[in-house]
């Protein structure tokens, strides 16, 4: 059952134009943020336009002194048949003009002591239907309970600025949404996720990936409604984190000696990226479901990967450690360095 939207918490006139400026500059200020980092390589930007109506901009780094891949997204869709991934949650909003727009990014560091990290802000609307969602998960394929405890401080005092509910929840619910259930593991160490934010008082919603978050979200019955400019600082901000809660950590781990064993494990784990990203992602699902750009699209897939029958890495290693210790949920805020 989807609640209407009251007078009080439409979306203003210019919402679509307000998102879609922000995106965009989202956009330029991580481009510009990861050149810098980065120090050697450059994004190339690729303008595409949709036929059924909108377009986008993308950006690709490659072979960078840090970053062997990374690409960051800009779209912006609309159009009047809905993808069934959506017609599931709002089946009110068929044969409706839709309007979609958000920015994505995923780097594929060269040095695998450097986490691979994905983020995506989007925002969607059609009629008086209106919601948020995004997030953002590191991957570590040598992991470093310090770096996991930086990251999740960061996005947690992002998330505090507006409501204390917000990290606890977000962050349950990363770790059920970035979970590979054919693998039986996650996909890294988290960090936070929310779909669906609205005006209803509830955090979690149309969702049945994250039963954790869902009993935590009921729990909080006095959960106040909050309007369309509230939830649009609240994604702001935690989208204003990236870079605070990335930089520092790739800095610290960009110049760790490694070999073939660590380059080839790197490898073996990317193939668990490429598997989230194809069978799960719902950024995927509704791109390719609404007949988005396909190279845009795929874009977050690694340049290389490779797969091994039957891997099981020896005991009382680092990689082995990496299974045992992070790629399961943890209290990381808590966490006794």
């Amino acid at each position: 059952m989807i609640a209407t939207v009251s007078n009080k918490t439409q979306p203003p006139i210019d919402a679509k134009a307000q998102v879609s400026e922000f995106m965009q500059s989202f956009q330029d200020q991580i481009c510009a943020g990861l050149e810098e980092l980065d120090g050697k390589a450059k994004f190339k930007q690729d303008q595409w336009q949709r036929e059924e109506g909108g377009g986008g901009r993308s950006r690709v780094m490659t072979e960078g002194r840090i970053f062997e891949k990374g690409g960051v997204n800009f779209s912006e869709v609309y159009g009047s048949h809905l993808p069934p991934s959506i017609l599931k949650q709002y089946p009110e909003a068929a044969n409706q003009i839709f309007y979609a727009t958000g920015t994505s990014m995923v780097l594929h560091p060269r040095n695998p002591y450097v986490p691979t990290v994905h983020l995506n802000y989007r925002y969607f609307q059609v009629g008086n239907i209106w919601w948020f969602g995004g997030g953002l998960d590191l991957t570590p394929y040598y992991g470093f309970a310090e770096d996991a405890q930086f990251l999740h401080k960061t996005l947690k005092a992002a998330c505090d600025r507006h409501n204390p509910n917000y990290y606890p929840v977000f962050k349950a619910w990363c770790d059920d949404y970035f979970y590979l259930k054919h693998r039986g593991e996650t996909r890294g160490v988290g960090g936070i996720f929310f779909d669906y934010q609205n005006s209803e008082p509830k955090l979690y919603k149309n969702s049945n990936d994250s039963p954790k978050a869902e009993q935590m979200s009921n729990d909080l019955t006095d959960f106040p409604e909050r309007s369309w400019q509230e939830i649009f600082n609240f994604v702001q901000d935690c989208a204003g984190s990236f870079l605070k809660a990335y930089v520092p950590i790739a800095q610290r781990r960009q110049d760790t000696p490694f070999g073939e064993r660590e380059r080839d494990f790197q490898l073996y784990r990317r193939g668990r990226y490429v598997e989230f990203n194809l069978v799960y992602d719902r950024g995927t699902i509704f791109g390719l479901q609404t007949n988005g750009r396909t190279e845009s699209i795929l874009m977050s897939l690694p340049p290389l990967v490779r797969w091994e029958y039957d891997y099981h890495p020896e005991p009382d290693t680092p990689e082995s450690e990496l299974y045992e210790l992070f790629l399961k949920p943890q209290d990381w805020i808590n966490w006794n360095l």
